[in-house]
């Protein structure tokens, strides 16, 4: 949502209505369908329309389009809500008004009477297949049926009957009258009413027949003098009906511009896929934080700002492309990095005794963030056994191994050096426990420049050391163009997309992490606390990696 950028095209056809004295200001819209969650595709289109929204001084709408009540919530509508404000958090930037299409159900239903009162709709009793079969192919003009010459009162009051219930579910429906020769599919004679005998989330039972979506669309957006309604590439063969039906009724002329979706590697955008993976149980819910979905990117640890960043790097196409997931990492690496907290954690503990420390334990001050030079510092405790992690130990060391390993040195993160004098093992001949020796004089922020130490590492303290799961997400497919891949999608679901670490040491600081903090584990990647974590049990998700690895091991 930045305002530095060149135009992209949408913004020059703002800018052009406004300096032609077309619109005062513009109103865009939001409309999301509440039948599933909000994924990383309608972070771009919430970032296009309220960004222009702000960028010249005008408003959006939050408009539900619920017509379809067998496949809506209202845990969709509390689920999109809550997406779209923690995306705008920090902005100042709000929906104008929240509206439903279901507002609209009597203006609409009066809207299709006028089309019918004009001889430009009519009442079908042709089943599905029928209509399917009338309309024809691309290359087959579609043909006209017995119904569609029926008069103007037997229409409106088949539609009434419609209207009162009285007609099972595909007994009948309503549609416009434009021409079943036109080269374009969706103008021969669409559907823009039908009966469905179901509860809906607002209106109950109320209706018997809701319209269809290409029908309440334009007129939703004109009712609300939409000035520009944004859709996807997708919708441009709609756009002629969208047309049609406003100017057919004689009202507000708002006007429909499309842009690519996002499409992103290693996922999948279609909600029907989504649903299918949370349903078969490939992912735990909706917001799993291997989903691409705002809330399982908000579960994950991503921060609102590195997403609009996201959006804004990739910005408005024509043309649909495929983004690579790595450039939203990077994003999110680059917010994280300035605003983590910094916390050791030891996913697997190798145990390390300092022979000659005798002080017991003591306070060792260590700073919370390197890039934040108000970040200030916390306590860390240093005891005489610490955990370090059992990679960061060789035995048989190469030449240019700056870690632990017999008789070599290294410094304890914020610390002291340390040399490794002794390894034990067990029975087996695994290293059970390290024994080494401080040099007291080397404490973090003293003179060591006669002492040659080039390994850091990061360690826990024994008796201080705070239990944790760890969950390692990664990417949740292998494949790289999954729309594209042969064969069924869920067979290149990534087997190792979760890892759980079900005990890790952090230190002792991390019992007052909160759910909206981030913490960089020093050397391991951002990680954030789940929403299932307890005072008992506490659970950090990895947001990302502190570096992009996937390219280089997945080559």
């Amino acid at each position: 949502m930045s305002e530095e950028k060149s135009l992209n095209f949408i913004e020059e056809i703002v800018e052009a209505d406004l300096a032609s004295g077309k619109h005062s200001s513009i109103l865009t819209r939001f409309p999301p369908e509440p039948n599933g969650y909000l994924h990383i595709g309608h972070a771009k289109s919430i970032c296009l329309n309220f960004g222009l929204a702000k960028k010249y001084g005008g408003a959006t709408n939050l408009r539900f389009d619920d017509t379809n009540p067998v496949t809506e919530d209202t845990e969709y509508v509390d689920s999109i809500k809550e997406d779209i404000k923690w995306l705008l958090e920090g902005t100042g930037i709000d929906w104008a008004q929240e509206l439903y299409a279901s507002d609209y159900f009597e203006q609409l239903y009066q809207f299709a009477v006028k089309l019918i009162e004009k001889g430009l709709a009519y009442a079908d009793d042709s089943t599905s297949e029928e209509i399917a079969a009338q309309k024809g192919t691309p290359t087959q003009l579609g043909v006209n049926n017995q119904y569609r010459n029926r008069t103007v009162e037997e229409n409106l009051q088949l539609f009434a009957d419609m209207r009162a219930g009285k007609y099972k579910d595909g007994e009948k429906v309503v549609r416009a009258k434009i021409n079943m020769a036109s080269t374009n599919m969706l103008m021969r004679d669409p559907i823009i009413y039908r009966i469905k005998h179901a509860h809906h989330h607002r209106t109950g039972n109320a209706w018997y027949i809701y319209p269809m979506y290409d029908f309440a669309h334009g007129q939703s957006d004109s009712i609300e003098n939409i000035t520009h309604s944004i859709c996807t590439l997708e919708f441009i063969p709609h756009r002629p009906m969208y047309d049609w039906c406003i100017e057919r009724l004689e009202i507000y002329p708002s006007k429909q511009y499309e842009f690519a979706r996002l499409n992103m590697t290693y996922t999948v955008m279609s909600k029907r896929k989504l649903l299918q993976l949370v349903n078969e149980g490939h992912v735990s819910s909706w917001d799993d934080p291997r989903m691409p979905t705002i809330s399982g990117m908000r579960r994950r640890g991503f921060t609102p700002e590195s997403v609009r960043e996201f959006c804004d790097k990739i910005g408005i196409a024509k043309r649909e492309n495929l983004i690579d997931f790595s450039l939203l990492e990077f994003c999110v690496r680059e917010h994280l990095n300035k605003i983590a907290q910094r916390r050791m954690v030891v996913f697997d503990p190798l145990k390390v005794v300092i022979t000659n420390y005798e002080l017991g334990e003591e306070s060792l001050l260590s700073e919370n963030n390197p890039e934040d030079e108000n970040g200030g510092e916390r306590n860390v405790p240093f005891t005489k056994e610490i955990y370090i992690e059992r990679e960061d130990f060789m035995e048989v060391a190469p030449k240019k191994y700056f870690r632990l390993a017999p008789g070599q040195m290294v410094r304890l993160k914020s610390a002291y050096i340390i040399k490794c004098d002794e390894l034990i093992k067990d029975a087996e001949g695994n290293i059970t426990q390290l024994n080494c020796s401080y040099i007291p004089e080397s404490k973090s922020g003293s003179d060591t420049s006669g002492i040659n130490v080039k390994g850091t590492l990061h360690w826990v303290s024994v008796a201080k050391a705070l239990p944790i799961e760890v969950r390692l997400y990664d990417r949740l497919f292998t494949e790289e163009n999954v729309a594209a891949a042969e064969g069924d999608f869920k067979e290149y679901i990534n087997k190792d997309s979760l890892q759980v670490i079900p005990v890790a040491y952090g230190e002792p600081s991390l019992a007052e992490a909160t759910i909206n903090e981030r913490y960089q584990f020093i050397r391991k990647g951002y990680f954030c606390l789940d929403k299932e974590s307890t005072a008992n049990k506490l659970i950090f998700n990895r947001t990302v990696t502190l570096k992009d690895t996937w390219a280089k091991v997945n080559k």
